[in-house]
């Protein structure tokens, strides 16, 4: 009986990796909340809500501290670079990927996931670090809107300022088109 919690003991940490199956909504939203110290948590969350009508999806990545009293942008001396991930768990989906977060933002094309970097300097009220955009589902065989797939957005972000240099894990949301 031992061996048996000894081995399913072994078994959670493992278990806890495993990706979320996708969800049938047309919408998801994640968040992820790191350590900073005692007090502060850097906090990453994506969106993503998927429109069948148009084979688009709208979608916003971005990050913020959580202090004890509550939701704060960043302070002074601020450098942070976000990077986000858009794909298809289907690989006869282009996803057009267009995007806005400031002008230190570019968008990597490559054919299979796109990849959005965007640069961040000085300090502002939470908003100001955010990724916002759209993305244009087509199928490659017939150059139409695809909505049988589903759509993974990820984010993380680098942050560095006084006394502090961490990135982020990674956050993802993921949905299907309705």
């Amino acid at each position: 009986m031992k061996r048996l919690f000894v081995a399913l003991a072994g078994v959670g940490p493992v278990l806890a990796v495993i990706p979320p199956t996708p969800c049938v909504a047309a919408s998801n939203n994640a968040t992820t909340v790191f350590p900073v110290d005692e007090t502060t948590q850097l906090e990453t969350h994506t969106l993503v809500d998927c429109h069948r009508a148009t084979g688009s999806c709208d979608f916003t990545a971005g990050a913020n501290l959580r202090t004890p009293d509550g939701v704060t942008g960043f302070p002074p001396g601020l450098w942070a670079r976000q990077s986000t991930e858009v794909r298809s768990t289907d690989r006869l989906t282009y996803l057009d990927v267009h995007a806005t977060g400031g002008p230190f933002t570019k968008v990597f094309k490559e054919g299979g996931p796109d990849v959005i970097t965007t640069i961040y300097w000085g300090e502002g009220p939470p908003d100001k670090y955010q990724t916002v955009g759209r993305i244009d589902s087509t199928d490659w065989r017939t150059g139409q809107p695809k909505t049988d797939t589903t759509v993974i957005v990820c984010a993380h972000i680098q942050v560095v300022y006084t006394g502090v240099n961490l990135t982020s894990p990674s956050t993802c949301a993921q949905t299907t088109f309705s």
